[in-house]
């Protein structure tokens, strides 16, 4: 019977953790939550009571750059890679007690996707988009960068599973413009991956990867930010409400152009810091 490691890293959102950890009862054996620079808001108590580790590491604006310490640190092989802001659905709270009483997988499956539908402030205007979100995975099984837009490589494959990872961030939509253009989180965010990208993935906290290459999807940016910026603008937009369509039969227009936009603006970030460097990349 797998045990499952629950491991949250977050900024502040004590009252969202306090949600997800009584939510997610009986859905893991050990609970690791890392905060992103100091806790001054007290999220270390609440994790001291619910009887996990608690770490507070080097200030970063973002959860990835922490996943590797968090996985390290984690007791068991199996990790539920959740948000504070998120909440597994019954059905998931269900599967995951189930999973835990269940044997172990076959080791050529590194892990579960699910759906991750979008929220308005209220309540989800998604069904089954977006979908592909990795929540759960054997740690063991997968690698990764810690660099934000990042996501664990399976060395085999992921299973897409019919659950629902509920997005529920506090007074605010999970996917729009406004979250994009006007979080200073989110300017944090891309100046940091353009910043990266002037370098090499294994400069990078990582976690089994050890190949000094880019991927395909963050090469093109290092070596063509403008025609990637207008060909994802174009294409990932078109690509997206059609794979809107297949899955709810509606259209999310916002939503289907705000992550080519937000991938655009990282090229530009990127072209400007390059061109302030004076690296030659090729």
């Amino acid at each position: 019977m797998p045990a499952i490691s629950l491991v949250i890293c977050q900024y502040q959102q004590g009252d969202l953790l306090q949600r997800l950890l009584r939510e997610a009862e009986g859905c893991y054996d050990d609970l690791v939550v890392v905060h992103d620079g100091p806790d001054t808001t007290g999220v270390g108590a609440i994790v001291a009571a619910a009887g996990g580790q608690f770490f507070a590491r080097p200030r970063e604006y973002q959860q990835e750059p922490h996943w590797p310490f968090a996985w390290g640190v984690a007791r068991h092989e199996w990790i539920l890679r959740l948000d504070a802001d998120e909440l597994p659905s019954p059905a998931m709270k269900a599967w995951l007690r189930d999973f835990r009483q269940a044997p172990a997988p076959p080791a050529e499956l590194s892990g579960y996707t699910c759906y991750w539908p979008m929220w308005n402030g209220r309540r989800a205007v998604s069904r089954h988009w977006p979908a592909g979100r990795n929540f759960f995975f054997h740690k063991n099984r997968v690698s990764f960068f810690g660099m934000a837009e990042q996501v664990p490589k399976p060395d085999a494959r992921f299973e897409s599973l019919e659950l629902v990872l509920n997005h529920e961030p506090s007074g605010r939509e999970s996917h729009s413009l406004r979250n994009l253009l006007w979080r200073r989180t989110a300017w944090q965010w891309r100046y940091r991956i353009a910043h990266s990208l002037l370098g090499r993935p294994t400069d990078l906290a990582c976690w089994r990867w050890t190949d000094p290459e880019w991927p395909m999807g963050w090469e093109q940016i290092r070596q063509h930010p403008w025609w990637t910026a207008a060909k994802r603008l174009v294409i990932s937009t078109g690509r997206t409400l059609r794979d809107q369509w297949r899955a709810d039969g509606r259209f999310y227009p916002v939503a289907a152009f705000s992550g080519p936009l937000n991938s655009a603006l990282i090229c530009v970030q990127f072209w400007r810091l390059r061109r302030r460097s004076g690296k030659n990349l090729r």
